[in-house]
Formats: C-alpha cells, sequence, structure tokens
C-alpha cells in the first residue's frame, strides 16, 4: 500500500478515565471518547463526514449527539472486534471516494450498566434453542468448552495457561492506567477463585466502564496532523458460527486464521516483520488461539512459548503490552482498547513502550470465537 492510496489513522484516544464511572451513561463515554480523538488529530467535529459505531446506541444517536450530519454511516455490531472492522469499512468508504474523515466510536458502561443494554439469547435463536436449556450461556460457559479440548489434545497445562495473566500483569504493572498493576503469580492465578472449570478469577477478564474512539483518513493528509500517521497496511474480517458448539474445530479458530491470513497478504508481511502484537483477550486461552492462528507458533506450541516468557517484557514478541483486558481494562466489547495500543506502540508515546516498532498487528475476537477482525499497523507505508 503506498501512501498516496494508503489509508491513515489520524487521531486516537480514550475517555479520561477507565474503570469504575457510574456518573457517566454509555452515551457519554462514546462522546467522551470522540471528542478526545478528534481533538488528538487537531480536528473539529466539522471536520468528520463519517461515522461507525455498534447498534447501541448507534451512529445514527452518536452522530447526532456530536452535532454530525454524516454522509457514511455503519453500525456493525459483531462483538468485541466490531471495531476493527470499522476500521476495514472505513478503509474501503474512504478509498471509494464516500468519506473523506471518519470517526469510529466506542463507549461501554460494562461495569456501572448506565445506559447498558442487556446481554441475552433470544429464546428463538439458535444459541437460545440448541445451547442456552442446557446451561450454556454467556462466555464464561460457552469459552470453556473450546478451552478443555485443546488441554485435552494439545497437553496445555493448567500451570500455562495461568502463565499468560501473569506475562500480562507485567505489562500492566508498567502502565499507570491499568486497573490491576500488582504482580502476580502462577499460584496466585491458580489459587484464585473458580469461576468455571478450568478459568479461575484471575484467567478471566476485567469488567469495566470507559471508551475510545479514531479518527481515519486519507493517508495523502498525513503531514497535516500533530501526531504521527499510524498507516493501515492491512485488514482483514471473518466469521465463523454463533454457536460455539458449532466450531468445526474445538482447538482453533478458522475466524482468526482466515482474517490474519487476509490482514497479512493485504500489508505484504509475514510474522517475522511483526514487532508488536495485540490479541483480544477475554479469557486467558484467547491469546493461544490467536498465537497459533496467525503463525507465530505451531499448533499446540503457544501455551509453552508464553510461558517461557516470549511475551512478557524483555521477551521477542511483546504482547498485550497495555495490559490486556486480564490487567488493562475490558468493557465488555475490548477491540477499541486493543487498537488503540497498537496506535501509541507505534507512535512511541505507549505507556510500556517497546521501543522503535514499526509494524504492530492486532487481533480481535466477537463473541465466543464467533467474528475475527485483523489489522496490521505501520510506522511507515509499504
Amino acid at each position: 500500500m503506498s501512501s498516496e492510496t494508503g489509508v491513515i489513522i489520524a487521531g486516537a484516544a480514550e475517555t479520561d478515565q477507565i474503570g469504575r464511572l457510574p456518573g457517566q451513561s454509555t452515551l457519554e463515554l462514546h462522546i467522551e471518547g470522540a471528542l478526545n480523538a478528534v481533538a488528538d488529530a487537531g480536528l473539529t467535529l466539522r471536520d468528520i463526514d463519517g461515522i461507525a459505531t455498534v447498534a447501541a446506541p448507534g451512529p445514527v444517536q452518536v452522530a447526532h449527539a456530536l452535532g454530525i450530519m454524516p454522509d457514511w454511516i455503519d453500525g456493525t455490531g459483531v462483538g468485541g472486534t466490531s471495531f476493527l472492522l470499522h476500521v476495514r469499512h472505513a478503509v474501503a468508504a474512504i478509498r471509494a471516494g464516500y468519506a473523506k474523515t471518519i470517526l469510529i466510536t466506542h463507549g461501554e458502561s460494562g461495569r456501572s450498566r448506565v445506559g447498558a443494554v442487556p446481554f441475552r439469547a433470544a429464546p428463538t435463536s439458535p444459541p437460545g434453542q440448541f445451547e442456552a436449556p442446557y446451561g450454556t450461556f454467556g462466555p464464561t460457559t460457552t469459552f470453556t468448552i473450546p478451552a478443555l479440548r485443546y488441554m485435552k489434545d494439545y497437553g496445555l497445562t493448567h500451570e500455562q495457561l495461568a502463565y499468560v495473566a501473569v506475562a500480562q500483569r507485567q505489562w500492566a504493572a508498567k502502565n499507570p492506567r491499568a486497573a490491576f498493576r500488582d504482580p502476580i503469580t502462577v499460584d496466585d492465578v491458580l489459587a484464585s477463585r473458580m469461576v468455571a472449570y478450568p478459568f479461575h478469577l484471575l484467567e478471566c477478564c476485567l469488567v469495566t466502564d470507559g471508551g475510545g474512539a479514531l479518527v481515519v483518513t486519507s493517508a495523502d493528509r498525513a503531514g497535516g496532523f500533530p501526531k504521527p500517521p499510524v498507516h493501515i497496511l492491512g485488514t482483514g474480517e471473518r466469521s465463523e458460527t454463533p454457536m460455539i458448539s458449532q466450531m468445526a474445530d474445538f482447538t482453533e479458530s478458522q475466524a482468526f486464521r482466515l482474517a490474519g491470513q487476509t490482514a497479512f497478504a493485504e500489508a505484504g508481511i509475514s510474522t517475522g516483520d511483526v514487532d508488536h502484537l495485540m490479541i483480544y483477550d477475554a479469557f486467558a486461552h484467547v491469546p493461544i488461539y490467536g498465537l497459533e492462528a496467525l503463525g507465530f507458533v505451531k499448533k499446540g506450541e503457544a501455551g509453552a512459548f508464553i510461558a517461557d516468557g516470549n511475551t512478557e517484557p524483555g521477551g521477542r514478541l511483546p504482547l498485550n503490552t497495555n495490559g490486556g483486558g486480564l490487567s488493562y481494562t475490558h468493557t465488555g466489547m475490548y477491540g477499541m482498547f486493543a487498537i488503540q495500543e497498537g496506535v501509541r506502540q507505534i507512535r512511541g508515546e505507549a505507556a510500556a513502550q517497546i521501543g522503535d516498532p514499526q509494524i504492530s498487528v492486532v487481533l480481535g475476537n466477537g463473541g465466543m470465537f464467533a467474528t475475527a477482525g485483523v489489522l496490521v499497523l505501520g510506522r511507515q507505508p509499504r
């Protein structure tokens, strides 16, 4: 992708605070994140002609609250990876000339539930008919099924699974905004309360309030913003199944693998080109699935790869450097925060900056391995 025909992230920011915010509604979090991102890009709301966000509260309500009448609207809502898909769709819209400057927003009162939409499976839906009656509903019960099959087939130990949380806490300790910063050990993880076997409390994501937003525009404007441009080198998206029971293989995510292949091919990169990695970590096994799906390690090797220190500070593949959904924040839909950290690392302004990364890859999960989005972000066009 050349700088003449490419697309960049020109603005990126989160809400002023994340964590427990009972005084702010879901919509207010969208608005605060949006205003911060627009300011980060050195723009005003008058410059925005496209908007994207998930279905609730939705792009129409967010645009109206901001005083925008956009030329282009995207309300794609496929779980926590939606924001990666919004970036992909924004790239296509800018290339097609449908919009010039697109604002992608996220806000979620995941913990305080102020203005939040209840999450439930409709009784007439496939999950409502064929999974919920048997007690399989929501992340803590559905995600156990593939994790247990993976452990049985590939010998992943409880200690290796626990070390995912340990490694990410090491990154969180360097991040003043992280919800949990105190160091933990494998023994601490295994001693924490069992939530749903095999997941202990410290292997499950946080539940927080917060938000963030991105400003996406054409790369031929890259010199006109106060922050370094982050080039969108490649994107991918896939869906597999709305029901965990219908995964083709419980031990891998086809959506992760195929979305990654698309994004890597578009960017013209291989795993050896990647300096920094963000993998959605609603639960401790998801980074394991992501590492294998993207091709960084062979099938069955990711647990040992993480436990050997390869992804923690000082390791050869920095992973989830903000602390991730396990220690930084997780509002319910985490993808926006993974993108934000990828942008910060490429700009050189992350709390736990890894040096001078040229390429960051972000992998998002939607639902329980239902959907996936992948972004390849770079400091320079390719």
